[in-house]
């Protein structure tokens, strides 16, 4: 079942945690109030996305030079939210860009309090153990956010 379908019981769960999902949602307010709804008072929500400045573009892929150099991460189209399609895995899917506004917003709308926001980095013992793994401090890639329900 989609999650924009599921009936969400009140105050039923002490802590909602998704993981790579809301960035394919075209309404990430709706989902919100949801979750809020559905928390037990203090509940905790937990999730991470592909990181706007990552979906932004579309194509999710690097500028490259003549050579095959990585030259830039593009970022184009920041505050158009909307849909993007990219290729992964082969195919053609479709995603929902969103500003970092637009996650917290959202958030705070629904009445949560923010209590962490992390956009991951490497490790730095995998810099220089994986291939392309120093390109990964050029651009971050995850958002994650944790939130309570005020109550």
């Amino acid at each position: 079942m989609a999650v924009e379908d599921y009936e969400y019981p009140v105050n039923n769960f002490d802590i909602v945690i998704s993981s790579l999902t809301f960035h394919y949602l075209k309404h990430f307010e709706d989902i919100c109030n949801k979750i809020y709804r559905t928390l037990t008072p203090e509940g905790c929500f937990v999730f991470s996305v592909e990181h706007p400045i990552f979906t932004a573009y579309g194509n999710q892929d690097w500028y490259y030079d003549e050579k095959g150099n990585r030259l830039h991460w593009p970022v184009d189209r920041y505050f158009t939210e909307g849909e993007r399609k990219a290729v992964f895995l082969g195919e053609e899917i479709v995603k929902y860009h969103k500003t970092v506004t637009s996650y917290l917003n959202s958030l705070l709308q629904a009445g949560f309090h923010i209590t962490g926001i992390v956009e991951p980095q490497p490790d730095p013992t995998l810099l220089d153990t994986i291939p392309g793994m120093h390109d990964e401090l050029r651009r971050p890639m995850m958002l994650l956010v944790s939130a309570r329900k005020k109550e």
